[in-house]
């Protein structure tokens, strides 16, 4: 580091951490490193609960503030145009995640879009539905959120599934938490433990982890957290009826309505004939088995042509356009759409990524200036003397972080950068670290409540009172959350 970083602190005894000299000269330096992270943390949260400040803005804003309070000069922080050869801290965090995350989040975005438009979701819904029976209906729209949330938003499979929930729940006369509530969990479950949705492909590049791992540890993690959450919906649904939201049927059929006049817009007219299902399971599959086939390889086979070419096809980029041209055709233009509708399809979808991107980005700010600074190694060195393992700290930073401020986006970028320092020492193996993320990803999903986005999607798409949101919605979520964390603590015993 240049001496500029330090203008008027003494000299430092060895063993002292980086940066001590700063703003807090008159403070022991892990102390005032421990303090800086309060303060950072205590910021964050309080821009974004009481001053709404955007996620991005005030994640960048905390960095800044952090880097300049332990110590870090404004040419470590921001580099300078004098000298090419400066380092700007901010620019290599922010591109350093970005430049794994993004196109990964960007093609799985596309992807899900394709399936959406093409009916992709009513085809697999209906035929379990039809599999399943009457009496399985649960099961079955449990088994669509888990299938369909894999390449799809949250917000998107309520917005696409909704209607069909209505459907079954109408036809049973029974609560439609019974059908909502597996719907949600699947959904949820995706959304937090496998990629390409942004917590797990983010936490997996801040803390360097193949996502092979990190897709084989979601579904051992998911799975048995998916299955709790479904007992747990059967046994509220009995117990609190809620019914139909005619207004929301009423509104989905316009909002259907609206969808079919803009894809007619965009040059794609609606199918008579239904996708095949195992269509979609293919193109939903293809790039799991490839990068699971990719990580696997690198430890069965020794260097060689066949373990290259696996490796190439498995690579997440690579995968994952696999996946997405095979949607364009077989989705798309054996369909009959044409190249302009696969475009204008593809690029509306992106529209609302920027602004995941953009707090993933900053979140790689975050942790590039807690180890620049020498803040992570601080916290690393007082988390170890506190003896609790990573993985158990992991899952109660992501907890706290996530029921303070809601964002689970911003709950697993924040606690991977603050764990990343206990995770470098040692010689931690990449499963164990995917379990890792697993912990955190399930901590940012724990008890969703007001302030939480999707508390209000839920319970306005569903017809549920606050109160009863509370109950089922918020339960379910916890739920989910320490079901997967309880598996995820387990495996590392044995990893």
């Amino acid at each position: 580091m240049s001496p500029l970083s330090l203008p008027l602190a003494a000299a430092a005894p060895a063993g002292t951490p980086p940066h001590t000299g700063g703003l807090l000269l008159l403070i022991d330096g892990t102390a005032g490193l421990l303090t800086v992270a309060a303060i950072g943390i205590a910021l964050l949260l309080f821009l974004i609960i009481k001053t709404r400040l955007q996620p991005f803005v005030a994640l960048l804003a905390v960095s800044i503030a952090v880097g300049l309070m332990a110590g870090l000069s404004v040419t470590e922080l921001f580099g300078t145009v004098q000298r090419s050869d400066a380092v700007s801290t901010i620019e290599s965090g922010m591109g350093g995640i970005l430049g794994h995350v993004a196109i990964i989040i960007g093609l799985g975005t596309m992807l899900g879009a394709i399936l959406e438009v093409s009916g992709g979701a009513e085809v697999l819904a209906s035929r379990l539905l039809n599999l399943f029976g009457e009496k399985r209906a649960p099961l079955a729209m449990g088994l669509t959120g888990l299938i369909f949330g894999i390449p799809v938003f949250f917000d998107v499979g309520i917005f696409v599934l909704a209607p069909l929930v209505y459907a079954a729940a109408k036809r049973s006369g029974k609560s439609i938490l019974l059908y909502c509530l597996p719907l949600l969990a699947g959904l949820s479950m995706t959304h937090a433990f496998l990629p390409p949705h942004p917590g797990p492909v983010a936490a997996a590049g801040l803390l360097h982890v193949q996502l092979g791992w990190v897709i084989l540890m979601g579904v051992v993690c998911g799975v048995p957290a998916v299955l709790a959450a479904w007992a747990f919906s059967a046994w509220i649904g009995k117990r609190i009826f809620v019914a139909v939201p005619q207004d929301m049927v009423e509104a989905a059929d316009e909002a259907k309505r609206a969808v079919i006049d803009e894809q007619r817009k965009a040059g794609v007219e609606p199918q008579e004939t239904p996708v095949p299902l195992g269509t979609v399971l293919v193109i939903i599959g293809t790039p799991l088995v490839l990068i699971l086939a990719a990580t696997f390889s690198s430890i069965a086979l020794d260097p060689s042509t066949t373990r290259s070419v696996i490796e190439f096809f498995g690579n997440p980029f690579v995968a994952l356009t696999i996946a997405l041209l095979l949607a364009y055709y077989l989705l798309g233009i054996r369909r009959g759409w044409s190249r302009k509708s696969l475009e204008t399809v593809s690029t509306s979808s992106l529209k609302p990524v920027g602004n995941i991107l953009l707090v993933v980005g900053a979140g790689g700010v975050f942790g590039a200036v807690l180890k620049a600074s020498g803040v992570a190694q601080a916290l690393s060195d007082t988390f170890n003397d506190v003896g609790l393992p990573v993985i158990v700290l992991s899952y109660l930073i992501s907890v706290v972080l996530r029921i303070a401020q809601g964002s689970a986006t911003v709950a697993i970028v924040t606690t991977a950068g603050i764990v990343a320092p206990l995770l470098t020492e040692g010689d931690h193996s990449q499963p164990f670290v995917a379990l890792v993320i697993m912990a955190i990803s399930a901590g940012s999903i724990f008890a969703s409540h007001v302030n939480d986005g999707g508390f209000w999607i839920v319970a306005k798409y569903f017809g549920i009172s606050e109160r009863d949101t509370l109950k089922t919605w918020t339960v379910l979520e916890s739920v989910l959350s320490v079901a997967g964390f309880v598996v995820a603590a387990v495996l590392s015993l044995f990893v």
